[in-house]
């Protein structure tokens, strides 16, 4: 049985300029508008109302992605084919996977995630609602849009409530940080540019314990079996220089990940990982 072709129409040179122009972080805040490429992550997004403005398709694998098609086609967002040379200019990447979408910022205020619970006549129409949260990670300053990227898609397969992402930390909507998150960064709520100081107190008012992690520590994961399972904010630091005197002060607690092989230390996400299972893993077995 043959398939019907899809019947996808050209964007205009203005739609197509507009588009392009999201791959600078100036045009992405004044618009308020970002890039997300490939299947998972755009099939996340069209699963979120009201935050995908317009989905493009190579033509070459339009019939690849003929679920997508349908997907944005029935939530009424507007959809193009554009050529192999087009498609290239809407991404960084050296094989591109042949959709790429448009998609309305999704941040959320520190208020929104930590704050006090909304009385029911007064409940927030955000996508993400307010809970209690007993899960959490702050990224300090950190830098490099992979560790960023794979950190939310961490919180996200472990069920954190929540990301926190400090002033100074990388973009959130850089498309490095959106293509590593592999469509996480549409599945919890994501606080950007936040105060340290103002993040780790409205953790701790939510009645979370704060550990930081400082690869000199002496007190390491193993030690904490105790106290795993209560609600927990991590706070990770820089990639290159940690987190310094300063903030680690504000921590209840500074945690070192055990390393029992010959390797210097591990990579930031991945410390992330192992301390995000750990508390999820306590907590559920508490639960």
């Amino acid at each position: 049985m043959s398939v019907a072709p899809i019947e996808l129409p050209e964007p205009s040179q203005a739609v197509l300029r507009a588009a392009r122009a999201l791959q600078r972080r100036q045009e992405r805040k004044e618009t308020g508008l970002f890039l997300v490429e490939g299947r998972q992550a755009v099939r996340e997004a069209l699963r979120l109302p009201g935050v995908v403005d317009a989905v493009f398709f190579r033509w070459a694998s339009a019939m690849d992605n003929i679920d997508l098609f349908e997907m944005a086609r029935d939530a009424g967002v507007a959809y193009y084919g554009v050529s192999e040379q087009n498609l290239a200019t809407l991404t960084d990447t050296v094989t591109p996977q042949g959709v790429v979408a448009v998609a309305r910022a999704i941040d959320v205020p520190l208020k929104t995630v930590l704050g006090k619970k909304p009385r029911k006549e007064d409940k927030p129409k955000k996508k993400h609602r307010r809970k209690d949260v007993s899960l959490v990670v702050i990224c300090a300053q950190v830098r490099d849009p992979g560790n960023a990227g794979t950190v939310i898609r961490c919180a996200d397969a472990f069920g954190a409530d929540a990301v926190i992402l400090s002033s100074d930390s990388v973009e959130v909507y850089n498309p490095k940080v959106v293509r590593a998150s592999v469509g996480s960064i549409f599945h919890l709520p994501i606080v950007v540019g936040a105060d340290l100081g103002e993040a780790i107190e409205a953790c701790r008012a939510a009645g979370m314990q704060i550990f930081a992690t400082d690869g000199a520590a002496g007190t390491d994961l193993t030690d904490l079996d105790a106290d795993l399972d209560k609600p927990t904010a991590w706070v990770m630091g820089n990639e290159s220089w940690g987190l310094p005197v300063e903030h680690l002060a504000l921590a209840d607690h500074t945690v070192a990940v055990p390393i029992y092989g010959q390797a210097e230390s591990l990579n930031l996400a991945t410390a992330a990982a192992v301390c995000l299972y750990a508390s999820a893993s306590a907590q559920r077995a508490s639960n």
